[in-house]
């Protein structure tokens, strides 16, 4: 038999199509998650709250392979995962469709004006024009990440005729190579960042790239907020050096009451809510860990493989 230390969260989509090889041990806090840690040789340990599953990970030391639903998993000892050569799964993909309609969603918001709309309808004000009068159509995309989210991005984006252009290592036709994009920043008028979170990636948006965009250009990011030099990105928006932000991230999180990202009228705050939008995601992810237990027991590789030298 296997142990499996499992989230009870997931039970009733899981236990009845267990194989018979596992012997699931089920948590339903944190603190039996802690105690049962020890014994896991697999591991689904997803926690809302990411210290204690750092801390269920450093305590599992028989853990062989570890799944998560969370497709970001920067916040575990991915050093001691690597020592110990552990293999990790991760919910890469799970939620792309839902970001990528949310990634839409923002830019039509930016683009209508539809937060004023929403006031006017708040206040019983009857708006005689449009508080937004952009269109999509005909507008010009840099797309930084090309991962399953990415590339369900740039298809709903070509939907609406906006010509997207991502960055790619390989810098294929249409694309742009990691060396080109920054001095190509002042030719687009959305900047989307889907970039996993790595020491690689860890502020690629700073003070240079925010100056080098078109002054009505507007960065969207969807990523983690690790990614841009928030401080900066502050600065450019009071001085409406740029047209906007659409942030579903910020640094940290929950972002502080007094933070100024708050209160500019020019910054569209949804509090990481983009992959939360949908009810399928268990479902989706319990159907991936059975799969992938078939895979296991035939000594086949189970996916999406997370690298944990690589952070993604």
């Amino acid at each position: 038999m296997t142990r499996a230390v499992l989230s009870a969260m997931i039970r009733p989509l899981v236990e009845p199509r267990l194989p018979g090889w596992v012997e699931p041990l089920w948590f339903a806090s944190t603190e039996q998650l802690l105690e049962l840690a020890p014994q896991a040789e697999i591991g689904w340990f997803d926690l809302q709250q990411h210290e204690p599953m750092a801390e269920a990970v450093r305590r599992a030391d028989e853990l062989r392979w570890l799944n998560s639903i969370y497709a970001g998993l920067d916040f575990l000892p991915l050093d001691l995962l690597q020592e110990r050569g552990t293999i990790v799964t991760n919910g890469a993909g799970i939620n792309a469709v839902t970001i990528a309609e949310y990634v839409v969603m923002l830019m039509l918001v930016h683009a209508k004006g539809y937060r004023e709309v929403v006031r006017a309808q708040d206040r019983k004000e009857w708006l005689l024009d449009s508080p937004g009068k952009i269109e999509l159509a005909g507008s010009r995309a840099l797309l930084l990440g090309m991962g399953a989210i990415g590339k369900l991005i740039k298809a709903r984006l070509e939907a609406f005729d906006v010509e997207v252009v991502p960055v790619r290592r390989s810098g294929a036709e249409g694309a742009l190579g990691p060396d080109e994009w920054r001095g190509k920043l002042g030719e687009f008028d959305w900047v989307i960042l889907a970039v996993p979170a790595t020491p690689e990636t860890d502020g690629m948006v700073g003070a240079d790239e925010l100056e080098a965009m078109k002054s009505d250009a507007v960065l969207v990011n969807i990523a983690r907020g690790s990614v841009v030099d928030q401080p900066a990105l502050v600065a450019a928006l009071e001085a409406k050096s740029i047209g906007g932000a659409l942030l579903d991230v910020t640094t940290p999180e929950p972002l502080p009451q007094d933070h100024p990202l708050w209160a500019l009228d020019n910054t569209l705050l949804t509090m990481h809510l983009s992959g939360r939008a949908q009810s399928k995601m268990f479902m989706r992810s319990a159907d991936r860990f059975i799969e992938n237990l078939a895979r296991w027991e035939k000594g086949k590789p189970v996916e999406p493989r997370f690298d944990p030298a690589l952070g993604y």
